[in-house]
């Protein structure tokens, strides 16, 4: 697949950065490349969490038409859980679509998949157990 034109995005969330290549008019076929260099496809590397794979595919479904069909995308993917990965995936493919045809922002836009969610885990401070948690004091 390194000869074809492709639409290309990088996308984070949480500790997670999903780089997508979206080739253009082909078998519709989603391969995830996991860090160790193995492949598989969307479902496969999400295994029984098919709500996390239909989740990473949103904006192909909201455009609709069969756009999931159109195209076929590589993604590697770092870091994370499934939930920051799914997440990761889905604004990927939305800013890759973005560059395939810039006047698809106005049907993703509702769908607030051009936002990136700045939610992350707040880091520990000292003195504390976790980040809020204190050590329990005992009275006497």
């Amino acid at each position: 697949m390194t000869n074809k034109k492709y639409y290309y995005a990088v996308w984070r969330r949480k500790l997670t950065t999903a780089t997508i290549r979206l080739y253009d008019k082909w078998t519709g076929s989603i391969t995830v490349v996991k860090p160790n260099g193995k492949e598989m496809t969307l479902t496969e590397y999400f295994g029984g969490n098919t709500h996390m794979a239909e989740k990473a595919t949103m904006p192909l479904d909201v455009l609709g038409d069969g756009a999931n069909r159109k195209f076929d995308a590589v993604i590697e993917i770092k870091w994370g859980g499934l939930g920051g990965q799914a997440d990761a995936i889905k604004l990927a493919f939305a800013r890759a679509l973005l560059e395939w045809d810039n006047s698809v922002r106005a049907t993703l836009k509702p769908y607030w998949l051009l936002k990136r969610d700045p939610r992350v885990k707040e880091r520990k401070k000292f003195g504390r157990l976790k980040a809020r948690k204190a050590p329990h004091r005992s009275k006497r």
